[in-house]
């Protein structure tokens, strides 16, 4: 597992194994943010927010690529530590932040530091946990206006829109699903063809 692109090119980081563990491999990686790069048009000085960030690899690929901040959720002692490593290891400290706790619980706490510009979701599959995501996530109002949420599920998972925030595309390589959401309100429109 590696950074693909921007000032930490190359980089191996750590992954974090374990039962049940799937880091997402760095082609499904490559071609998610080759998607997200179109859509978002530059990564340059987003916020960025990973929800059951497991190793931390897509927010540190994010910041890699001029994310001007990240901050990493996940529950897992063991996750935390390989998230701390790998932020050492790419000489992000300054921009990366590591939250401890349940996701869903921790999301009422990052209210003061959203929105967000780009906000990740690789929970464990078929646990339904995308949904509830999703309705925190539009109830807090975290994800900016013109902002996108990749969500990654197992192939068989059916993923649908959440209130206003629209399931615009689904991409799928091999057993793993890749779905982007955007805002739908009518009185917020983007200006970064997220169309």
């Amino acid at each position: 597992m590696r950074i693909i692109s921007g000032t930490a090119r190359g980089r191996k980081l750590t992954p974090f194994s374990g039962e049940g563990i799937r880091p997402t491999p760095d082609r499904v990686r490559e071609a998610l943010f080759s998607i997200l790069n179109s859509r978002l048009g530059s990564f340059s000085g987003i916020k960025v927010l990973e929800l059951f960030a497991g190793s931390g690899a897509q927010s540190l690929e994010a910041l890699s690529r001029g994310a001007a901040s990240a901050i990493l959720v996940d529950v897992s002692a063991q996750a935390i530590k390989v998230i701390e490593e790998n932020i050492r290891c790419c000489k992000v400290e300054s921009t990366a932040r590591v939250v401890r706790g349940d996701a869903l619980t921790a999301l009422p706490r990052l209210t003061k530091d959203g929105p967000f510009d780009l906000i990740l979701l690789d929970p464990p599959y078929n646990q339904g946990l995308i949904p509830q995501a999703l309705e925190k996530i539009e109830h807090l109002q975290l994800l900016a206006d013109d902002g996108i949420i990749c969500a990654e599920s197992a192939a068989g998972e059916i993923l649908t829109d959440s209130g206003k925030l629209k399931l615009i595309e689904s991409r799928k390589y091999g057993s793993t699903m890749i779905h982007f959401y955007r805002r739908t309100d009518p009185d917020r429109q983007s200006e970064r063809g997220l169309k």
